[in-house]
Formats: structure tokens, sequence, C-alpha cells
């Protein structure tokens, strides 16, 4: 996999819907998807939504969302490589909960969102 090691977060994002956000940094800043249910133990493969990039201060970030929309609670985080490609990016994850090969790739129209994050 040609690379560049990253770190990512995972937060578990308690506003409605209940949601968990895949955040993987990238040229400053942490590129987003919005994950359905909380990633699994074992083989898995889950609708994301890509979301707006953030800030790279949202690799530590927990407590109350802004205007009393909900909180958030980091699930999971640690370093990555990410080979971005046009319409994939293949993940090596190390963290806590998450760790082995993932890929994220669109499923449709990128310009959509619509995205799968599956364990590999």
């Amino acid at each position: 996999m040609t690379a560049g090691a990253a770190r990512f977060v995972v937060q578990e994002h308690h506003t409605e819907p209940l949601h968990w956000d895949l955040m993987i940094e990238r040229d400053g800043a942490l590129a987003t998807w919005a994950l359905e249910s909380e990633p699994p133990a074992g083989a898995f493969e889950m609708a994301a939504r890509r979301l707006p990039d953030h800030r790279l201060a949202y690799l530590e970030k927990e407590g109350e969302v802004s205007g009393g929309r909900g909180w958030t609670r980091l699930w999971d985080g640690g370093v990555c490589e990410a080979a971005w490609q046009e319409q994939r990016v293949d993940l090596e994850l190390r963290g806590r909960r998450l760790s082995g090969r993932f890929i994220l790739e669109p499923t449709g129209r990128a310009e959509e969102g619509t995205w799968t994050f599956r364990r590999i």
C-alpha cells in the first residue's frame, strides 16, 4: 500500500440519529464519514456518509455538541496508513478497537456522499 502515516479517530456521536464519525488525518484536516452503527469486531460492511472535513482539534474532542444538540465521546483512535485514490481509500488502522485492513469506497456517485466502509 503506497501511503503515509496519519492519525484517525472514531467518535460516538450522540445526536439524532446516533452515529459514529470516522475521521482520518489528511492534508491538515480530518476527512470524515458518518457510520450508521458501531463498527463490530470481525468482518463487516456498513454504510458511510461523507461529511465535510473537520479541524484537527476533533482528534481529541469529547463532550457537548454546540447548540445543545447532543454529545460525543472518543470510541477509538490511533494511527493508520492511508492510500488515497480517486474512488477509494485503502486503510491499515492500528487503534484500540479497530485494527487491520479496511476500505472506504463510494457506493454510487461520490458527489452524493454515499460510501461503504468495510473490513477486508
